[in-house]
């Protein structure tokens, strides 16, 4: 097997830049005047051993094979977390190891679960950590979907392959080129949803924090009551619309930016996350309008257009205990917290497209069954779509849900209830942050929860971020023979 050099060296160079990121977080505990130097430390731990990372492993080329390509993923992101979690480590609130990985690992993947229980009093510097770390992720995942996962063929993110011929030797760079117009364009939204939130009575810190963690639909926030917190319509509907815009597959941008104006309005993947806003958005507020006596149909129609835009997409902001609202609503959010957005977006979940290949399938089988000699070609946004292809996004529903069932059964062992075992199993794949229930519904967090549960939820977090065979395909001998 080749060497693993680069892998390394790369690992190195995103430590080095985790290490980097750290001193942004620093300078707010120095304009805090916080009683506390430890971003200091971790950024000075993590920063040095980014630099023997990338120091002994230099090469004269840098390449990467298919193998590697998913070894460096794997590592990546585990190793991020390890040492992201360091400032809460080294910081004056009490965090134990099993808390400040679980919270480090919810970041990263843009879950959004905590188990800090007072944010309104935990210093600024610890909140505009949990936002980079969040704003991070966004975009480490943007480039995974677009760049690497499809060359793994499995779960149909194949899909979304980049235009011309990619050999494994030429991995690296093509990523380079595209992740560049992807930060861009992301920083972009970024600001903008700054610049909107300020407007709508945020203030600037707020408005940070919060932009980063609403484009990488995140939904970490700065205070206990999240979203709700400001009462304010006006910024409901601006993290809304953030929300959708960071639900929107970025290769859609990057073809924007090429110049096809109108794709926005020609790719069906969008086309079919707007429909299934409309119509769960229409569901509850009708549901919700019927249970409630002393709700306007205005605030029934608010409430249910954010709540259900947040919980869908993964973001997991809240403006209302959804938990009071009834068993319906259990359910439908339950429901929602696995759809997610679309694919090569910051959204998590099963994603819009695999639902819509589910949906060609059934109905071709049903016309099958009427007309067995039938010849039916399937097309997705103008591709041919084979049966290859069609049995892996099978092949991925089926193990996220398999999944989803196991990490369920083993937090029921580790003693927690039937909903909560339930919820925070589908809220740590789906990365949406938070559950069901009293103690991890929207006006709880994690904090109570057995470390081994804490454990179990972070190595799920992992899997639904990258898109579950990023990860287990490196436990089967047979991948790297070939």
């Amino acid at each position: 097997m080749s060497s693993n050099k680069t892998v390394f060296f790369l690992i190195g160079v995103l430590l080095t830049i985790l290490g980097f990121s750290m001193l942004i977080p620093y300078s707010m505990q120095i304009l805090q005047q916080e009683n506390s130097h430890s971003f200091i430390g971790a950024s000075f731990i993590t920063i040095f051993i980014g630099i023997l990372f990338i120091l002994s492993n230099l090469e004269k080329q840098f390449k990467l094979n298919l193998q590697q390509t998913f070894l460096f993923s794997a590592l990546a992101w585990f190793l991020i977390a390890v040492f992201g979690s360091l400032p809460f480590l080294l910081s004056p609130i009490p965090f134990s190891i099993s808390e400040a990985f679980f919270e480090s690992m919810s970041g990263i993947t843009t879950t959004g679960a905590t188990i800090i229980t007072n944010l309104d009093a935990t210093p600024k510097s610890i909140l505009l950590w949990r936002a980079i770390m969040q704003w991070l992720g966004g975009i480490g995942i943007i480039v995974m979907a677009i760049t690497i996962l499809p060359l793994l063929k499995v779960g149909g993110m194949q899909l979304f392959k980049m235009e011309g011929p990619l050999s494994t030797e030429k991995i690296l760079p093509r990523t380079l080129e595209v992740a560049t117009i992807l930060i861009l364009t992301y920083f972009v939204l970024t600001s903008l949803c700054a610049f909107f939130y300020w407007i709508f009575g945020m203030s600037i810190f707020d408005s940070i924090a919060h932009s980063m963690t609403t484009i990488a639909t995140g939904g970490f926030s700065t205070h206990n009551e999240s979203i709700g917190f400001f009462s304010n319509s006006n910024i409901e509907i601006v993290a809304s619309i953030f929300i959708i815009l960071g639900c929107i597959p970025f290769i859609s941008y990057l073809k924007f930016i090429k110049g096809n104006r109108k794709i926005f309005v020609q790719d069906i993947q969008i086309k079919g996350l707007i429909n299934i806003l409309c119509l769960s958005i229409i569901i509850m507020f009708v549901y919700l309008f019927i249970i409630s006596d002393e709700t306007s149909v205005l605030d029934s129609f608010r409430i249910s257009f954010f709540n259900v835009i947040s919980i869908l997409s993964g973001t997991g902001y809240v403006t209302d205990d959804f938990g009071l609202w009834g068993k319906f609503s259990l359910i439908f959010f339950l429901f929602l917290m696995f759809i997610g957005g679309c694919a090569g977006s910051t959204a998590c979940g099963i994603k819009i497209f695999r639902l819509q290949m589910l949906w060609v399938f059934l109905k071709n089988q049903i016309k099958k069954l009427i007309s067995p000699n039938s010849v039916i070609i399937v097309k997705y946004n103008n591709q041919k779509i084979t049966d290859d292809f069609m049995k892996s996004v099978i092949t991925f529903i089926f193990s996220f849900l398999l999944i989803f069932l196991i990490i369920a059964l083993l937090l029921s062992l580790s003693g927690l209830d039937f909903l909560t075992a339930i919820s925070g199993a589908a809220s740590a794949i789906s990365n949406v942050g938070p559950g069901l229930g009293d103690m991890i519904g929207p006006d709880g967090n994690y904090k109570n929860i057995p470390d081994i549960s804490k454990w179990i939820l972070s190595f799920g977090m992992l899997l639904g971020r990258l898109e579950l065979f990023a990860i287990l395909v490196l436990f089967f001998p047979s991948f790297w023979r070939n």
